[in-house]
């Protein structure tokens, strides 16, 4: 039976090992796991905060602030590669109107002053291709009324604007203020 103990304990010897082994390659692993939970969490911080500023640039072109020209250079020759653009990049091969002409000419279209939430749910229903915020809207036409292109006019806790911009008629908006007067709105929950 001394062979049956010896066999035991090189078994028990062999696991005892193995185990050890297992036990360091598992820790290993962890440490390996960990640090690239580390790299991806940094990454995702850089990519949010690239985000957060493609959106504010995003935002910034759609209420029409003005944005510099930047002449590309012709691509090398010699290499047959195919142009590349950006996941997400759009070109826009149509002409289409920016969102500041799309409300500088539907507040001139208007008889009356128009809430952003109007204005936002008739261009969005004017034009469902594109993705039109009530809250873009409202700083667009906040940058209108800060170029006197537009005016803004209270009504209680309402806000609404009119074109300031001449009608097609040949007139310009009606230019009241708002300030006590009547804007042709009655009043809503003031």
């Amino acid at each position: 039976m001394p062979d049956a103990e010896l066999t035991t304990t090189e078994l028990l010897t062999h696991y005892s090992s193995q185990l050890s082994r297992d036990l360091d390659e598992n820790v290993q692993e962890q440490d390996r796991v960990r640090s690239e939970i580390e790299a991806l969490q940094a990454r995702l911080l850089t990519l949010q905060r690239d985000h957060t500023v493609l959106a504010t640039m995003q935002q910034a072109l759609e209420s029409g602030i003005p944005v510099q020209q930047v002449r590309m250079s012709p691509p090398s020759q010699g290499y047959d590669l195919p142009a590349v653009s950006a996941p997400g990049a759009t070109r826009r091969k149509h002409q289409t109107p920016t969102l500041v002409a799309l409300i500088r000419s539907y507040l001139a279209e208007q008889s009356e002053p128009c809430s952003a939430a109007e204005v936002a749910a008739a261009l969005s229903e004017a034009h469902p291709d594109r993705v039109i915020k009530t809250t873009v809207v409202r700083t667009t036409l906040e940058g209108l009324v800060a170029r006197s292109s537009a005016q803004r006019l209270k009504q209680g806790h309402s806000v609404f604007y009119m074109s300031l911009e001449k009608a097609p008629g040949g007139g310009l908006a009606d230019t009241d203020t708002g300030e006590g007067g009547s804007t042709g709105r009655s009043a809503v929950g003031g």
